[in-house]
Formats: C-alpha cells, sequence, structure tokens
C-alpha cells in the first residue's frame, strides 16, 4: 500500500463513487467532478466498457475499479491503469492480485468482525458498507472506538450534509455516490463537489 494514497484520501476527505454504467454518461459525470478538484474517484465496472472509460481517465485521476469480484475483473482493472482496486466483498483470492500486482485493494466489509479481519488481512483501507442503514456516523464511531487502528471509508446513501458527521466520528474519507451525481446537469456536479469541498476546509 503507497502510504501517498492515505494521506490523499485524508486529505481530499471524499471518495466520488460513479454507478453508471453507461460508459458516456460515467466519463462525462467524472470529468464534472475532476472541474469540481477532485480528483480520486470509484468507477463501477459492472459493464465490461466501464475499462475503456478507467483508460480514458487514467491520465486525468486516480481511478479506482470499484465492483471488482472475479480475478479476471482485477486483471482487466490492472490492465486498464486502475490504480486502485475495490470491491464490496473481503476476498482473499483479491488480496493476493493486490499483493502480486501491487496496486491497492480496498475491500468491503460490514461488521466490526469483518473490517478487523481485512486489517489483518493487511488490507490498509476499508469500506463500511451500507453505511446509512448500519446507523451512519454513530455506527463508524461505536466501530472504532475499541479499533482506532482501522481506515474506513463509509459508503451507501450518504448525504451531502452528513459528510462532516461521519469525518467528526473517525472515518478517513467518506464515499459519496448518487446524492453528489444524480444531478439534472453535469455543471450541477461540479458546483455541488466545489461547494462539499470547500464546507470541509
Amino acid at each position: 500500500m503507497n502510504i501517498n494514497l492515505l494521506d490523499k484520501l485524508r486529505e481530499d476527505k471524499i471518495f466520488p463513487i460513479i454507478r453508471n454504467q453507461n460508459p458516456q454518461q460515467a466519463l462525462d459525470t467524472a470529468k464534472s467532478i475532476i472541474d469540481g478538484g477532485v480528483d480520486i474517484i470509484e468507477i463501477t465496472v459492472g459493464n465490461p466498457k466501464m475499462f475503456n472509460v478507467i483508460e480514458t481517465l487514467s491520465n486525468d485521476a486516480i481511478i479506482c475499479a470499484g465492483g471488482i469480484i472475479t480475478s479476471i475483473q482485477a486483471q482487466a482493472a490492472i490492465e486498464c491503469g486502475a490504480k486502485i482496486m475495490s470491491s464490496p466483498i473481503f476476498q482473499q483470492h483479491l488480496v493476493k492480485i493486490s499483493k502480486d500486482k501491487r496496486i491497492p485493494f480496498i475491500a468491503g466489509t460490514s461488521t466490526a468482525n469483518e473490517a478487523y479481519c481485512a486489517w489483518k488481512a493487511r488490507i490498509p483501507i476499508v469500506k463500511i458498507y451500507p453505511a446509512t442503514a448500519l446507523g451512519g456516523a454513530e455506527y463508524i464511531e461505536n466501530m472504532l472506538r475499541p479499533m482506532p487502528f482501522l481506515n474506513v471509508i463509509p459508503q451507501g446513501d450518504v448525504k451531502l450534509e452528513d459528510v462532516k458527521s461521519y469525518l467528526d466520528a473517525g472515518a478517513l474519507a467518506v464515499g459519496i455516490g448518487r446524492h453528489l451525481t444524480n444531478a439534472p446537469s453535469y455543471n450541477e456536479i461540479t458546483q455541488r463537489t466545489l461547494k462539499l469541498r470547500e464546507s470541509l476546509k
């Protein structure tokens, strides 16, 4: 794990997630977020064409290939220039690929036990999903109280106005999906990103 990624997430505080599987719309959404001053983004790769989107953006931002479950997906993510892999689950074969290829892996966990097991597997960053349904910022605070060494990224229906409470609870950064990206225009996504960054300074 490159410690610079930890520093980057700690500095940026937000981790935008694009789940749109229309390649052009995902590309335009990513560019709108970059225009808002955030250049670390997760793009879910349910559609194989999304690997092309990651490749297109790989020189402009730190792109995380999200939704990785299989070894084939992981290999495709590496080949298209993804700098990070993210999964909704915690699987040892993805941990092995991460270590072999030296690409950071963010595992998906829900419980304190799962997050601790991921940490024991030397995964430096875990996402807690679905954070809002699990109890929001209070859940994160309760998880981190006995395990402050965990670097967690809560995500899952996180509203823009709740980002600060998650950070105050101890989160490394906060994953933001549809409440950032579902907008009437790409300019609105840029403006939301700018305002959110400004509110967290």
